[in-house]
């Protein structure tokens, strides 16, 4: 029989976490000499020292960093358990929870989700949030994927598997009455400097010789659009974002800009279950 006692695990994990025992004490409902009591127990039952301190705080050690990790993915197995079996299988594998980050596409997300809005068993959940919060509740298993358009890395803490959707053309709109403007007469509303295009955009500029006198920059593609239709003023979007006002006239492409792409990724955690209306959406982008 293993002597490893798994609530002093859990009780490490989550002063690990923190690196404060005392917050941790009072988010456990514990006193700080009980959870100190029990840590020390888990040490002496490993053998090895799992914290030392530096001033205030509890720093892991070596020993500590590792014991973290396996036991990150113990708990979060753990959860992933409680989630699926509260769920049931058939029902979790015909659910999907899906984060989107505020400043994503409407139209690429309906397109995302539009094979599961055709399947009369399926059932989605859109939760909009910032991203850290979103991958937060990913890394909980309160979620099954998150959409972004901004990329992120993967480490050793935490190895998300990112799966690159798409790399949407960007172009310059405008309104009709902006046709044959030139592109320095009318003022520009653009993506704030949270996207990624907005450095590509800055770039074209700068090759281009060309000074945009900035009327607006926004975070929200939609409220972008909306800007981009009603104000008089050139736009810089991925197409997909504006398909609707392109093919109604309410708005013009002026110029393609082949050297900037808007990028779609799809964040996921491994998981040993994974829905398999969640798999369907992400193979029809391999």
């Amino acid at each position: 029989m293993s002597r490893l006692n798994y609530r002093h695990l859990y009780y490490f994990w989550q002063v690990a976490v923190s690196g404060n025992l005392t917050r941790t004490a009072q988010q456990l409902h514990v006193s700080q000499s009980a959870l100190s009591t029990q840590i020390r127990s888990l040490e002496e039952s490993l053998d090895c020292q799992l914290f030392h301190r530096s001033g205030r705080k509890l720093v892991l050690t070596e020993s500590g960093r590792q014991a973290m990790q396996f036991a990150e993915d113990i708990f979060h197995r753990g959860e992933e358990l409680e989630v699926l079996l509260r769920q049931g299988i058939s029902s979790a594998n015909k659910r999907l929870r899906i984060g989107t980050t505020s400043y994503m596409s409407r139209n690429f997300i309906e397109e995302f989700i539009g094979p599961a809005m055709q399947d009369a068993e399926a059932s989605v959940s859109l939760i909009s949030d910032n991203q850290h919060k979103l991958l937060e509740d990913l890394t909980r298993h309160q979620l099954d994927v998150v959409l972004t358009n901004a990329s992120i890395e993967s480490d050793d803490s935490q190895p998300w598997q990112i799966h690159l959707l798409s790399r949407q053309p960007v172009s310059i709109v405008c309104p009709p009455a902006l046709e044959a403007a030139g592109l320095d007469q009318y003022p520009w509303v653009l993506p704030s400097r949270k996207h990624g295009i907005r450095g590509e955009f800055d770039a074209f500029c700068l090759r281009e010789a060309l000074n945009p006198e900035l009327k607006a920059e926004v975070d929200d593609m939609a409220m972008l659009r909306l800007m981009a239709r009603d104000s008089q003023a050139f736009a810089v979007l991925p197409r997909v974002v504006v398909k609707d006002e392109l093919a109604s006239g309410k708005l013009l492409e002026r110029a393609a800009l082949d050297s900037v792409h808007e990028r779609f990724y799809a964040i996921t955690v491994k998981r040993i279950f994974q829905p398999e209306l969640l798999s369907m959406l992400l193979h029809r982008y391999h």
